[in-house]
């Protein structure tokens, strides 16, 4: 053997090697592939599939698999690409065009899946699978005429009968989801248009447009948080797009106030969060703005005393989602505070249906149904003339005009002055539950925390502190108060 040959004869057998070991490597990793596929770890068996393909880049079996793999994670667009590198390698892998049959007719490409379906069939006219899928591709192209029709001619109920059953089976078409968002954004149902257009941003390649019109109907919505989220995807991709970009300046400020509001709530300063909503209407007093502003302003107005301004302002904001489980517990604490029990009940009552988890919601109505059973029993609050929600220098204010007017020592008559005595010692139990951080929060509990009856279970009154034995030689006497827990007679 002469020299070259030599040479060729190691040159192969290296080859050889090379060649049987690189098959090797590629049969390990398309079995390592396929159990994971069988397992439905897709990420682990794409990593496997990438690997085959690069070792052995006209393996049309491991791109054949990938490509299966792409279709069970819903990457349509992904597996066609490899089925068309399939069947550039091998032309006759029916199983393969059959795939991309599929994949053209879920996103709507009719003629290029009927003319794939046409190849199979001319290798196998009997097939009645295929066959099936050629006529419901003749009634999809009617369907979609009369889409078209009825779209343009600005039929809306029509055209979404029927993309509703082309979506059945077009699934990845784009094109139907955006006509059918715009039919449900003409009816009204913002909700479910912006469901719709964010299955489009997943269809197509350049969704910057679809992003912005998604953010729009969040916005229109008073979903201002993910509106923002959503024009700033569109930014991620575009970061100069004419329209994205003004949009996304203008909420992001509404957005920010609103967020300064909030903290203002966290930290109680009723009033500030008050000027956080008014800033943010005079900045944008469109309805989705005013309407977000509500939401937190009416917890504000109640604690700062405006009643009547909180109900309304619940009120707005419940017209237009009556499901709002938390407004509906702020709007019943205000009708508490109103003294309004059944219309308290009646909201808290449908925050629980709203929302069964809803804490806030049980316990608010646990206690609005005890407010209303001891409505007909002593309240502090309507003794002393004061809201639920005052605050203790007003109840002291209260309490001192009374507990003067009501002096039993005012009164000459002897029926005038055991009616001035009885009303005193509810002046003064009044001023003694509701300055007492424990014994009024009891009393906001629906407990009368001097009934000693009613802690045992049974009922009537009990005296406050220092009036254990009544006004025995109370005649001649004067009152003294010493602050808000005690009082004293002097005598003589």
């Amino acid at each position: 053997m002469s020299l070259s040959q030599q040479i060729t004869f190691i040159l192969y057998s290296c080859l050889a090697s090379t060649f049987a070991s690189t098959a090797d490597e590629v049969a390990k990793h398309l079995d390592l592939g396929s159990k994971f596929l069988a397992r439905a770890q897709f990420a682990d068996a794409l990593t496997q599939y990438h690997s085959a393909v690069e070792l052995d880049p006209n393996n049309y079996q491991a791109m054949y698999r990938r490509a299966t793999t792409y279709l069970a994670m819903g990457r349509g667009k992904s597996a066609v690409s490899d089925l068309e590198r399939v069947l550039e390698l091998k032309p006759d892998f029916d199983g393969a065009r059959l795939q991309r049959a599929n994949i053209y007719l879920k996103q709507g490409n009719l003629d290029l899946a009927d003319n794939d379906y046409n190849v199979v069939l001319n290798h196998d006219s009997s097939n009645a699978e295929v066959q099936e899928k050629t006529e419901l591709i003749e009634q999809h192209r009617q369907y979609s005429h009369q889409v078209k029709t009825s779209f343009a001619s600005g039929d809306c109920q029509t055209a979404e009968e029927y993309i509703n059953h082309m979506i059945e089976v077009q699934v990845w078409d784009a094109s139907l989801y955006r006509m059918r968002a715009k039919c449900l954004e003409e009816r009204g149902e913002l909700k479910k248009a912006i469901h719709d257009m964010r299955i489009v941003s997943k269809l197509t390649t350049d969704s910057t447009d679809t992003m912005f019109e998604t953010s729009q109907l969040l916005y229109k919505v008073g979903e201002l948080d993910d509106s923002l989220n959503v024009i700033r995807d569109c930014l991620k991709l575009n970061p100069d797009h004419k329209n994205c970009y003004p949009f996304y300046k203008k909420l992001r400020k509404v957005v920010k106030i609103l967020e300064s509001a909030k903290k203002r709530i966290e930290s109680e300063d009723w009033m500030g969060c008050l000027e956080e909503g008014q800033k943010a209407l005079k900045f944008d007093p469109t309805s989705p703005v005013q309407l977000n502003v509500f939401r937190l302003t009416c917890k504000c107005n109640r604690e700062a005393g405006h009643i009547q301004q909180a109900i309304t302002e619940c009120t707005e904001v419940l017209n237009e989602d009556p499901s709002d489980a938390d407004v509906l517990v702020e709007r019943a604490e205000a009708y508490l505070i109103e003294e309004d029990y059944d219309a308290a009940i009646e909201d808290l009552q449908k925050a629980t249906e709203v929302n069964p988890e809803h804490r806030g919601a049980k316990e608010g109505l646990e206690n609005a149904k005890r407010l209303k059973t001891q409505a007909g029993k002593r309240d502090y609050y309507k003794i002393l003339g004061v809201k639920r929600n005052a605050n203790k220098r007003e109840i002291v204010k209260a309490y001192r005009k009374l507990a003067q007017k009501w002096h039993p020592d005012n009164f000459a008559n002897d029926d005038e002055k055991k009616k001035a005595e009885k009303k005193f010692i509810d002046i003064a139990s009044a001023k003694e539950v509701l300055t007492d951080e424990e014994k009024r929060r009891q009393f906001d509990q629906g407990i009368d925390p001097l009934d000693a009856d009613a802690q045992r279970g049974g009922g009537g009154h009990g005296f406050p502190h220092g009036f254990h034995h009544g006004f025995h030689g109370f005649q001649g006497g004067h009152f003294q108060d010493d602050g808000p827990h005690s009082f004293k007679f002097h005598f003589g």
